[in-house]
Parts: C-alpha cells; sequence; structure tokens
C-alpha cells in the first residue's frame, strides 16, 4: 500500500457495500449472487491477491473486478461456476448479481405461473415447489397441532 493510497473502510460494489476489512474473497462473497468458491475464482482471473484485504485495493483494482462480473460472461471460468447456465431467452452460460440475479429468477416464475406448469401452480398457490413435504411444514395462519377428535377431547376431561 503505498503513501498516498488510504485504506478504504466501505467499499462500493455492484450498488452494495462491502466491508473493506474483509478479506478480498470473503468481503467480494457478501454480494448477492458471487460465492466465496466464485470470488476467489474471479479474483484469481482479475490477477489479485484473494487474501489481501479489499479496503487496501486500489481503484483500478476495483474497477478491473467490476468489469470483470458486469460483463455476465467470465472468460475462462468453467461453465458449473455460472449461476444462470442455459439462459431461457439466449441460450447461453450467464452469471448474474444482485437486482439482476432477482430479476431473472422472478421472471422465470411468472413465465412458470403463465404457462401454468406444476412449478408455477404451486408458487402461485403459495406452496412449496420442490417436492418437500407439506403434512407438517410450510403451513399458513395460526393452525399449530391436530384438532382433537370427540372421543380424546372427552378423555382429556376426564383424566384432569
Amino acid at each position: 500500500m503505498s503513501a498516498n493510497q488510504e485504506f478504504k473502510y466501505i467499499v462500493r460494489l455492484f450498488g452494495q457495500d462491502a466491508d473493506g476489512r474483509y478479506k478480498a474473497a470473503y468481503a467480494l462473497a457478501m454480494i448477492k449472487g458471487i460465492g466465496y468458491n466464485t470470488a476467489k475464482a474471479i479474483l484469481l482471473k482479475a490477477g489479485l491477491d484473494p487474501n489481501k484485504r479489499l479496503g487496501n485495493f486500489s481503484d483500478a483494482e476495483i474497477k478491473k473486478v467490476v468489469t470483470l462480473v458486469s460483463s455476465k460472461r467470465i472468460e475462462g471460468l468453467p461453465s458449473w461456476m455460472y449461476n444462470r447456465r442455459a439462459d431461457y431467452e439466449s441460450g447461453a452460460d450467464l452469471h448474474l448479481v444482485t437486482s439482476d440475479l432477482l430479476f431473472y429468477a422472478r421472471e422465470d416464475i411468472e413465465r412458470e405461473k403463465k404457462i401454468k406448469s406444476w412449478r408455477g401452480v404451486r408458487h402461485s398457490l403459495g406452496l412449496k415447489v420442490r417436492g418437500q413435504r407439506t403434512r407438517t411444514t410450510g403451513r399458513s395462519g395460526t393452525t399449530v397441532g391436530v384438532k382433537r377428535g370427540k372421543q380424546a377431547q372427552q378423555q382429556a376431561q376426564q383424566s384432569k
């Protein structure tokens, strides 16, 4: 770190504040759509040290990371590391972050609802979508237990 460059405690990345006190890989992983392993791969691809504190990075190094990730296609990254593979419209592998990721997920759900697929129907009813059990979990409202039958109520009152 040069004498004229000071430590930045908060670094603005993709419209979010990242803590400059963390190591770069961990700070980058706090951004929605980037996990630790992806952050490490991005930093290595940019030629930066993942163990260096994010606050010690120069503006040019931060800009390098931002341009690399905001291109939605990180060259040299294996396709299994992307968070949106085989995009519905383009068919390309993309890596989305922050609001783009949320927008595409919302669009996917709306498309499922529109074509009335099983997943779309489950989404529209507010039920579990991925095959989880619903007998005891995912209940809404004030229902907590199982309603007793008449015999069980009478037995409970007699035992008191």
